[in-house]
C-alpha cells in the first residue's frame, strides 16, 4: 500500500476541516455570525458525507456507528445554525 492510497480516506475529513478553517478565519475577522454559520454548515457537510460514503472512505469522520455519527453531526450542525441565526444584539453585533 502506498502513502497516497493510505491518505485517500482522510480527504473527506480534510474537506470538512478546511470548511471549519474558513469559518474560524471569518470569526477572527470579527464576523462571528457568518463564521459560526460556516462551521455549522461544515458539521452538516460531515453528516451528509458520513451518510452517503462507504465506511472505507469516511476516514476520521467515521467514529461510531453510521447512524449515530450522522445524528451527532447533524444535531450539532443544526444547533450551531440556530444559535448563530437567532442571537440578536450583544457586544459582538456589528452596526
Amino acid at each position: 500500500m502506498t502513502r497516497r492510497t493510505s491518505l485517500r480516506p482522510q480527504l473527506t475529513f480534510g474537506l470538512v476541516l478546511a470548511v471549519v478553517a474558513v469559518g474560524m478565519v471569518r470569526i477572527a475577522q470579527y464576523h462571528w455570525r457568518e463564521g459560526t454559520v460556516i462551521i455549522g454548515g461544515a458539521l452538516l457537510l460531515a453528516a451528509g458525507l458520513r451518510a452517503v460514503l462507504p465506511p472505507e472512505r469516511t476516514g476520521l469522520l467515521g467514529i461510531r456507528r453510521r447512524a449515530l455519527d450522522v445524528l451527532t453531526y447533524g444535531v450539532f450542525g443544526l444547533l450551531m445554525l440556530i444559535v448563530a441565526l437567532t442571537i440578536t444584539g450583544g457586544p459582538l453585533t456589528v452596526g
